[in-house]
């Protein structure tokens, strides 16, 4: 296999990281293994960690020695009523001050950072989501542990990629690896945690490095195996499928599944919306009102809180009565989403499990009532619906399988499960097109549906390409004046500054040439106050391009005002449509450099090229004969050639080595690679070169 150029291709990785790999020999699938292993593992741990977390403080919270739903069922009913409300008190501040991304369910946040950030994530987000995420389940709150897993694990991936200075491209693999980890972890789910990477989290079923993403989850299996057994997150009944003729019942199923999945989709951002812009409290407070919410409902339903696991295995087994299995669909899905739109941290899919497990009693029990000869068990349909909600919420058909197929290993579950799942998925998405955690990210204004040019766009920012150098026009100047600085200036829009320096309004080119037959008559009549506009839009310098942009539009201007960030008036700069296009250039040339760059210049063929912009290419090339037994000094490569050696390949026999941004004392010989970058023109000339 060929050696990687680490320090040719990931030229931002550190030297000691340089060296230490290339003494190493490593590939770079080899090395991306190797760091999966690791992200795997501390996934791995950190599953167990969170886990242990919130057992403790579930019996700190509700003490007893039966189960969690025992204990709360036991608890005085002001236990009930302020762990809750208590939990909600830490929970805040620590999010808040700390890390606002440990907000809500989790997996949004991750994906959000994969796509407008390169993968990059703080490392102290796995901390606070740890500690956030456990108060809020140990205290009652209606929410699953899921969630905070898998945004741990990817903050771990982040963290050990940026680590190693890892590009983007890369970067994304190893946050997918960390996500993987995180699923697996939480149910013993090795291949459904690598899938829930590739459909959810990546969005892409043709990533270039799959082997990370599935080392990862395995090895996240392994620790968990090791350190807690092969423990099985539900008790599973055998599973059986009665008469072919059922299937036409999961039919049915899956289309209810998918109305009550679109039903959570809506209440859940209905409470989020309400709580983040209608609800004026204190910020850090929310989860209080949250937490009392959860306890009130809770003195009726205590089964509402926490995960909810003990309740999924009662309705598995058919242990709960049809008439509290509906109600329970409906208050879950209201305790969920007061719990996370008040500002708590978990995740939804342990609720959708909760609520897929009532939702299959129910619709079990009808269907035995109805037809008790061609129907199984309340907890056969359960089950089946719990993959039904999954996959109409996450829109992630394919991880819901097979994580209730791992769940049971029972390969007769498949038909049904299928069937129900997919029925899920299409009717919630013709009902909303954004699953669960897309919505989210389409409220923060990034569309991923439509590529990746509007999220590079939120990307940059106004303050990075915004001009401090501009043309004003004063309130006061006559239209002689203004005719004269519109003429000399640049662009097609300028501001008007009043006597105290404030921003008063704006004149574009097509404001002024009615006027300009009668110019000479109205030099002296009109100034600029009376012909300019107030119908503009302002921008600071911590808005991005894309807003910039949406308000250029709105008004047809190709610049607008940049404005202090706390006095609207304050004129500080211009930017200017064109500006941004050239920075938007730039970013895309940027990322299109880091991301081919790995593969393009380590493929086998003797001579490769890879064009990063117009006119300009980095190219493999054999030296020239005249280049040989000479060094790079002696040759002046650069000033007489016009091109740039990155990296020279050598051969001893079949050990490739590669030596990055050689010195100016490197003698070349005839069994050297040039790795080379400059115009096409000069290293087409190279190439023709005896």
């Amino acid at each position: 296999m060929k050696q990687l150029s680490f320090s040719g291709v990931y030229s931002s990785l550190s030297q000691k990281t340089v060296n230490l790999i290339e003494r190493a020999k490593l590939t770079e699938h080899t090395f991306m293994i190797i760091v999966a292993l690791v992200i795997g593992t501390l996934a791995g741990f950190a599953a167990i960690g969170i886990r242990w977390l919130i057992e403790e403080i579930s019996l700190l919270s509700f003490p007893g020695g039966g189960t969690l739903l025992d204990n709360i069922l036991s608890a005085p009913w002001y236990i009930i009523l302020l762990a809750p409300i208590i939990g909600g008190m830490i929970v805040g501040p620590l999010i808040y001050f700390f890390a606002p991304e440990a907000k809500g369910h989790g997996v949004p946040e991750v994906m959000q950072a994969i796509l407008l950030k390169g993968g990059k994530i703080r490392p102290r987000v796995a901390i606070i989501k740890a500690f956030a995420s456990a108060i809020t389940i140990g205290t009652g709150g209606s929410v699953g542990r899921e969630g905070p897993i898998i945004q741990i694990g990817a903050s771990l991936g982040s963290t050990v990629g940026q680590f190693f200075k890892i590009p983007s491209k890369r970067m994304k693999t190893l946050v997918g690896c960390g996500a993987a980890a995180g699923i697996a972890a939480a149910f013993n789910a090795p291949i459904a945690g690598a899938l829930f990477a590739l459909e959810i989290i990546l969005m892409d079923f043709a990533v270039a490095q799959f082997s990370p993403i599935v080392i990862a989850s395995v090895m996240a299996t392994v620790v968990s195996h090791s350190f807690e057994g092969n423990f099985a997150a539900f008790i599973v009944p055998h599973y059986t499928l009665v008469t072919p003729y059922e299937l036409i019942f999961y039919f049915v199923l899956g289309a209810i599944a998918g109305l009550v999945s679109f039903l959570f989709i809506k209440v859940l951002y209905f409470s989020e919306d309400y709580f983040d812009n209608r609800f004026k409290f204190p910020e850090y407070l929310k989860p209080v009102v949250g937490g009392l919410g959860i306890g009130l409902t809770a003195l009726i339903f205590p089964q509402i809180m926490g995960v909810g696991y003990d309740s999924i295995n009662m309705a598995l087994h058919s242990n709960v009565l049809w008439y509290s299995a509906f109600a329970l669909i409906f208050l879950k899905i209201f305790a969920t989403s007061l719990t996370l739109g008040s500002g708590g941290s978990g995740g939804i899919f342990a609720p959708s499990l909760f609520m897929g497990a009532m939702l299959g009693v129910f619709f079990g029990h009808f269907v035995n009532v109805l037809f008790p000869d061609i129907s199984a068990d309340p907890g056969a349909y359960a089950l089946v619906a719990m993959g039904g909600l999954v996959a109409g919420t996450t829109r992630a058909p394919i991880t819901a399988i097979i994580i209730v197929f791992e769940l049971t290993n029972d390969y007769r579950i498949i038909l049904p499960l299928m069937i129900t799942c997919i029925i899920s998925t299409i009717l919630s998405s013709k009902l909303s097109r954004e699953s669960i955690y897309t919505l989210k990210l389409l409220l923060r204004n990034i569309k991923i549906k439509e590529g990746t040019e509007t999220n590079i766009m939120e990307s940059i920012f106004v303050k990075d390409v915004a001009a401090d150098r501009f043309e004003i026009i004063n309130a006061a100047d006559n239209f002689n004046l203004v005719v004269n600085k519109v003429v000399r200036g640049q662009g097609r829009t300028f501001p008007v500054i009043g006597a105290d320096k404030t921003l008063t309004g704006m004149i574009s080119v097509n404001s002024i040439k009615d006027f300009l037959f009668e110019k000479d008559s109205l030099q002296h009549l009109l100034i600029a106050n009376d012909i300019s506009t107030d119908e503009f839009e302002k921008v600071t310098p911590d808005d991005n391009c894309q807003l910039a942009i949406d308000r250029m539009r709105k008004y047809d201007f190709e610049e607008l005002p940049v404005v202090d960030s706390y006095d609207s008036n304050k004129l500080i700069g211009m930017v200017r449509l064109k500006d941004i296009q050239d920075a938007y250039q730039r970013e895309i040339e940027r990322r299109d450099i880091a991301s081919n760059l790995a593969s393009s210049i380590s493929m086998k063929d003797e001579e490769t090229n890879v064009h990063f912009m117009e006119g300009y290419s980095i190219a493999e090339v054999k030296p020239p004969d005249s280049f040989i037994g000479k060094s790079i000094k002696d040759l002046a490569i650069r000033s007489e050639w016009g091109i740039d050696v990155l990296s020279i390949k050598t051969h001893e026999g079949r050990t490739e080595k590669i030596k990055a941004f050689p010195g100016p004392d490197y003698i070349i010989n005839e069994k050297d690679t040039l790795v080379i970058a400059g115009e096409i023109k000069n290293i087409n000339m190279i190439r023709n070169l005896e």
